[in-house]
């Protein structure tokens, strides 16, 4: 089972500039895409979204992202799950970082290595902490 994402802050890790980092999210349903856009918005983060995997792998080949932020089961039956793979592909250290209302969890042969889950719903807040965790440990990987 992959991790479930706890929301806290490490006062010893480094924070990486917000005003640097882009998160890629991916979620089909509008006023959602919107909430988790806005809130990465005002935490100071870039934001690119998209509403299916192939909009999503369109702007992985053309941008470079910092985090994935994907639902698992997307518009135009596209999936989140396969679409970190293929995001894996092309950066082999993305951090990724699923969502979904319609599970509990997500097993560990169907997820990327490295990734975590939330459910939703999630509060912006621990959307924004998540975000900062998720990309502070990536650091070492991430510049």
């Amino acid at each position: 089972m992959v991790p479930f994402a706890a929301a806290f802050v490490c006062p010893s890790m480094p924070v990486l500039d917000s005003a640097t980092a882009t998160i890629l999210v991916v979620e089909d349903e509008p006023s959602v895409c919107e909430l988790a856009a806005e809130t990465l918005l005002d935490a100071g983060y870039r934001v690119l979204t998209a509403a299916d995997a192939w909009q999503a792998e369109a702007i992985l080949a053309s941008q470079s992202v910092d985090m994935l932020f994907t639902d698992i089961d997307l518009a135009r039956n596209t999936n989140g799950l396969a679409l970190a793979r293929r995001a894996r592909g092309l950066c082999p250290d993305l951090p990724i970082v699923y969502t979904s209302g319609g599970r509990a969890d997500v097993s560990a042969r169907d997820a990327v290595s490295g990734s975590v889950f939330v459910p939703k719903p999630y509060r912006p807040s621990q959307l924004v902490a998540l975000t900062r965790d998720v990309l502070n440990a990536a650091l070492p990987h991430h510049a």
